[in-house]
């Protein structure tokens, strides 16, 4: 059967999937991944600067020779918080499609909540308790609520890790004042999931990749399947308080932090205790699944 391909354009990271289609409970078996960091939104998420432009640029013309290799025809290729955000979002599509003849399309933070949830529910089957999907992304996070393991909830907000990190992580290590910072923005912006986890309070976490994978791959787990594990949250804790004091150099040379994610760690993380704090999360389970995989069951 033909290969078929998901292209996944964030505001960090791009990243490519190429699978071949099956028939059974996971319809696809992969065949080549890769994600490259390009900070889409290193100069300001209002417009793609010169330098990330061009590193983007030459990570779709990598990613299109990577197609050609494989001999796929089917591609699917989506743009999220940048590219439907910066002023120059639509030059970098019509130069993408002129270099390459790829056609991105840009979706807006419902449809990519839509496209998370059902990644994560690929990944962990059945989910039969209330559950908070939580997907950390560049520009944006988006939440899914599942109940009965049904999406009843999704709004995806303006708190990504490179919106937190260009505006509040000032100081090397992040002063308290610069956390404080943070938390005040996130409860000025979470207020929508504040209302409806009131009425509808959640203990299970549910992590979807990206800054997820990082915990997953420190912490202890308990695997659930080769595509799920679950994370004992007092090992967080400690993580977290271990990277908070830190520098970002002393960030680079820590063996279990990846050199591409030491810079928007912290803030990554901050927004992960302020979810788990704020709404009495107690369970934490990381769905190596997420937007891709949804792409290509959706």
């Amino acid at each position: 059967m033909p290969y078929r391909a998901v292209i996944d354009l964030g505001t960090n990271t791009f990243h490519l999937l190429i699978v071949e289609p099956l028939h059974g409970p996971i319809p696809f078996r992969e065949i080549f991944r890769e994600s490259r960091f390009v900070k889409l939104a290193e100069e300001g998420i209002e417009r793609i600067g010169d330098a990330p432009f061009a590193r983007a640029l030459e990570t779709v013309r990598y990613f299109a020779e990577k197609l050609s290799e494989y001999a796929v025809q089917d591609v699917a290729a989506f743009g999220t918080a940048a590219l439907r955000t910066a002023e120059n979002g639509p030059d970098f599509i019509s130069k993408v499609r002129e270099l390459t003849g790829i056609r991105i399309r840009t979706i807006s933070g419902d449809q990519e909540a839509g496209l998370i949830a059902r990644g994560v529910q690929l990944a962990l089957g059945r989910i039969t308790e209330r559950a908070l999907i939580m997907d950390i992304g560049g520009g944006s996070v988006e939440f899914i609520l599942i109940e009965d393991n049904q999406p009843v909830w999704a709004r995806s907000f303006p708190v990504g890790v490179a919106v937190l990190y260009r505006q509040f992580h000032r100081h090397e290590p992040l002063l308290a004042s610069d956390n404080l910072a943070i938390r005040s923005f996130l409860d000025y912006q979470l207020q929508t999931l504040r209302a409806i986890l009131s009425e509808k309070p959640v203990a299970h976490l549910v992590g979807a990749a990206g800054t997820f994978d990082v915990l997953a791959n420190i912490l202890p787990a308990g695997r659930l399947n080769a595509q799920a594990c679950r994370i004992d949250l007092t090992g967080f804790e400690a993580l977290f308080s271990r990277l908070l004091s830190a520098t970002q150099f002393e960030r680079h040379a820590m063996e279990d932090i990846p050199e591409d994610r030491a810079d928007l760690i912290v803030v990554a993380l901050v927004l992960v205790d302020y979810v788990v704090r704020e709404f009495g999360i107690r369970q934490l389970t990381v769905s190596t699944y997420s937007m891709k995989e949804g792409m290509l069951v959706g």
